[in-house]
């Protein structure tokens, strides 16, 4: 009889841990469990306009290749974003970030000294990184920690911090800076200043252009995961929740609502809280359950015709905390036209983050109003837009705080013998970082069943 693997959660992780277990061994028997009524997670659109648009993420970086090359494998036609430039709000205005900027600090010099997005005062700051000591010892500590100590109050508060941060909709101050952007650590390791390794970084980026930043698929990233349950099939069972995980002689046992289902291993895929409830008691359900998250939600807008020259040539913009009720917007029919569009501006605000979620209990009709009312003061954009559409996500975005990737080795090391965990609680936020992850929880799984096997 061929092992039996029950993968928890139909999001890209759980699919392409399904996926690729089948692909290492086509005889087992995989069956993935979705509570919700369809497969996809964040990857869903939602309808706005007449319009479907992307309610969660709507690209991946293609500087990590796993989603890239997975889409290639599929079939899927890949896009690049039409414009690339970012801006940052200020109460005078947008600044564009400049271009050869790595990680929002500059590449060339010049623009440290005379970008308009810092006072003159914070620029001169952060210029001391050239000279200021670096670090004792290779520990983790915060991104804030690594930013302030070697840029300065202002432009993290100001500058990096909406971008840096704001990708995991996370406190600069808590987020761990190995469990994020480790480069920038390895930066101040090897070249002794951040503006000195985002120098190397833009002309090694000059030599060796790599291509955009993002990619996805042409007809939105919701094509990536209806591919994958394409290939899976009647694999993959919706309406599914699973409510408990027990020992079952040398396997398990996942309860569902309609009856048992027998496994030789079990993948859990969900978001960390979901997880533990579900696993034996432990220092592993512990670990798990003590990862925070955070609830975050997207405002949608479409604007009416003849709105969409108005916008700037960019991709849109992110907020310094507190400073408007959104904390990024982003320009989807400038970084990715469709003809469907026409010329309408089509925009989506990320309001919520950690700090903000309260944001989140206000009416859809208040949320929509304060964005279009910022938006309107900002660029030449009607009051209102056409349609719009408010799409929560509760307790969406995990938080790797510091000694993250040291928890997440505890955690796989104390997990019960044929039950893995992959996915964004712990590998990793962005669709490629899960298609990586889900990767190697299949080569944990097939590597643990041949012992099994064995024994």
């Amino acid at each position: 009889m061929s092992p039996q693997v029950v993968v928890v959660g139909a999001g890209v992780s759980g699919l392409t841990t399904a996926y690729r277990a089948l692909q290492r061994e086509p005889s087992l028997e995989v069956i993935v469990l979705e509570a919700g009524g369809s497969p996809g997670g964040m990857c869903r659109p939602v309808e706005v306009g007449g319009l479907r648009l992307p309610a969660g993420p709507d690209g991946f970086l293609a500087r990590k290749p796993w989603a890239v090359d997975l889409c290639t494998e599929l079939g899927i036609e890949l896009v690049e974003p039409r414009a690339r430039g970012l801006f940052l709000w200020t109460p005078t205005g947008l600044v564009e970030y400049p271009s050869g900027t790595a990680f929002g600090i500059p590449g060339d010099l010049g623009d440290a000294f005379r970008w308009p997005g810092l006072s003159r005062g914070g620029r001169a700051r952060a210029l001391r990184d050239l000279v200021i000591r670096t670090r004792r010892g290779d520990g983790d500590e915060s991104l804030g920690a690594l930013l302030r100590r070697r840029l300065g109050d202002e432009a993290t508060d100001r500058s990096l911090a909406p971008l840096l941060a704001g990708l995991y909709a996370g406190d600069v101050d808590e987020l761990s800076v190995q469990a994020t952007f480790p480069e920038l650590q390895e930066w101040e390791r090897r070249q002794g200043s951040l503006l000195r390794g985002a120098q190397v970084s833009s002309r090694n980026g000059r030599r060796s252009p790599g291509g955009p930043m993002f990619k996805r698929p042409r007809d939105g990233v919701e094509r990536l995961t209806a591919a994958l349950a394409d290939r899976l099939g009647a694999s993959v069972r919706t309406d599914a929740p699973v409510t408990g995980i027990a020992a079952d002689g040398p396997g398990w046992s996942v309860m569902t609502p309609t009856g048992l289902l027998a496994a030789d291993a079990v993948v859990l895929t969900q978001d960390g809280p979901g997880i533990s409830a579900l696993l034996p008691s432990g220092r592993a359900a512990d670990l798990l359950g003590a990862i925070p998250f955070v609830s975050t939600g997207t405002v949608v807008m479409v604007y009416p015709a003849g709105t969409g020259e108005g916008l700037p040539d960019g991709s849109g913009f992110v907020v310094p905390r507190g400073d408007a009720p959104m904390y990024a917007c982003t320009w989807l029919s400038r970084k990715w036209p469709d003809p469907a569009y026409g010329d309408r501006a089509v925009l989506r605000c990320s309001v919520g983050s950690a700090g903000d979620e309260d944001v989140l209990d206000a009416p859809d009709a208040d949320l929509i109003e304060a964005c279009a009312a910022h938006l309107a003061a900002l660029l030449p954009l009607p009051a209102r837009p056409e349609d719009a559409a408010v799409v929560r996500w509760a307790a969406a975005m995990p938080q790797y705080r510091v000694g993250h990737l040291d928890r997440v080795r505890e955690i796989r090391e104390t997990l019960p013998a044929g039950i893995f965990v992959a996915g964004r609680s712990l590998d990793g936020d962005g669709i490629s970082d899960c298609v990586r992850a889900a990767g190697e929880a299949a080569e944990a799984i097939a590597t643990y069943l041949a012992q099994e096997a064995v024994r």
